[in-house]
């Protein structure tokens, strides 16, 4: 089930933020991911967040998975299977795209496919990720420390932006609090959306239900879930499933 791939360049994007880059036939589509597989350390899903020839995992260094990761050179070898579950699909309009910390890389491709304006979110502005590789595009700026752009929450730049501006889409990817309360301020705004999340994931294929939420399993029937099925969610931003199956608040 494995494919090994070479890793050919490694980019350090932030302090805490690496990009891998490698080659691989598969071919997959903006918000899929990737069962990763580092032989004696871990496996973990991984978004895809370079499509083409070249494509590139852009990886937080986070837990023991990533930390290894982090610790990788050009040349090593990674062991993967996918791409896995169900991605973006393009919705009308004027679009923004809501990143937070390392959701942008998520979201990046289906940036590029896509216009819109982008708000990038994270702790302070050595943690802003792409800033540079969209720089042609309207970007909102918010960090937590006030160190670039908005001092503050996405969501709260959100609803300052929407007092000025009409989007009638948006896209987000980022830390679980951060897309409760970017959903419920497009659900008050009238405006479609779809997110991305990120839930423990043991399988990646829809058999150990680790990733499930509100009856939905986040490897399958996600990780891009649009404003229908976002709505019934009433777990997400409140719960999460431990290594265990159990519902835990977060």
């Amino acid at each position: 089930m494995y494919r090994v791939v070479k890793i050919e360049r490694i980019k350090k994007e932030t302090p805490s933020v690496k990009t891998f880059f490698f080659r691989d036939k598969s071919s997959p589509m903006p918000g899929q991911f990737y069962m990763l597989w580092l032989p004696g350390v871990d496996e973990f899903p991984m978004s895809i967040s370079y499509i083409g020839e070249i494509k590139g995992f852009t990886v937080k260094k986070v837990g023991a998975g990533t930390s290894r990761m982090h610790s990788m050179h050009e040349g090593d070898k990674l062991w993967l299977r996918g791409p896995y579950g169900h991605g973006f699909s393009p919705m009308n309009g004027k679009i923004l795209f809501v990143g937070g910390g390392s959701g942008m890389a998520t979201l990046a491709p289906i940036i590029e496919r896509l216009p819109g304006d982008l708000l990038i979110a994270a702790r302070s502005r050595d943690e802003l990720l792409f800033m540079d590789r969209f720089k042609e595009r309207k970007i909102y700026v918010a960090t937590d420390d006030g160190s670039l752009g908005f001092k503050g929450f996405a969501h709260e730049l959100l609803e300052k932006i929407l007092e000025d501006t009409k989007y009638d889409a948006i896209y987000t990817c980022g830390p679980e609090l951060m897309l409760r309360k970017v959903i419920d301020i497009a659900s008050s705004h009238g405006i479609e959306i779809q997110a991305s999340l990120e839930r423990l994931m043991k399988c990646g294929i829809g058999i150990c239900d680790s990733c499930s939420i509100n009856g939905y399993r986040v490897c399958v029937d996600g990780p891009v879930f649009g404003s229908h099925e976002l709505a019934e969610m009433d777990e997400l931003g409140r719960y999460r499933r431990d290594r265990a199956g159990r519902k835990v608040p977060i």
